[in-house]
């Protein structure tokens, strides 16, 4: 028994969101990219709901964590992309530094950070990384 293919005929690629907003990388600019990927999520939502609520606040945590990192380990702006894809969210975080983000030892004892990087390994399901002279760019991909 032949079907026909099931398509989200909702998301038209007029309908899909995309952004890309440029931040000064300076402290109050976490705080800026959240909300820009707040107001992405909600038209975002208005197209195509999330498969599950927590995935709403996933996406928020992780771009909190790359655009903090972003401010604490590279000097200068920063941009954040986001873009629908036919599964998720891909969210894109641009800096000026060429090293690419390592882990470094959690101890909730010390008060000296460390979690973020394992937090955007555990909530994505794909992380990367791609340098270049500017600077690198960090890939996260996370379900919708």
């Amino acid at each position: 028994m032949a079907t026909e293919p099931r398509w989200d005929k909702t998301l038209t690629s007029e309908a899909i969101p995309s952004r890309c907003t440029s931040f000064a990388g300076e402290p109050q600019s976490v705080t800026g990219a959240r909300l820009a990927a707040e107001e992405f999520l909600r038209d975002l939502a208005r197209a195509s709901p999330p498969a599950a609520p927590e995935y709403w606040d996933d996406i928020l945590l992780v771009v909190t964590e790359l655009a903090a990192n972003a401010i604490q380990y590279a000097p200068g702006p920063f941009a954040l992309r986001m873009r629908r894809t036919f599964d998720g969210v891909h969210v894109t975080v641009h800096d000026t530094s060429t090293t690419p983000p390592a882990p470094r030892p959690f101890d909730p004892r010390s008060g000296g950070g460390g979690i973020g990087w394992h937090l955007v390994h555990a909530l994505c399901d794909q992380v990367s990384v791609v340098t270049d002279e500017q600077g690198k760019d960090v890939h996260v991909f996370l379900p919708w």
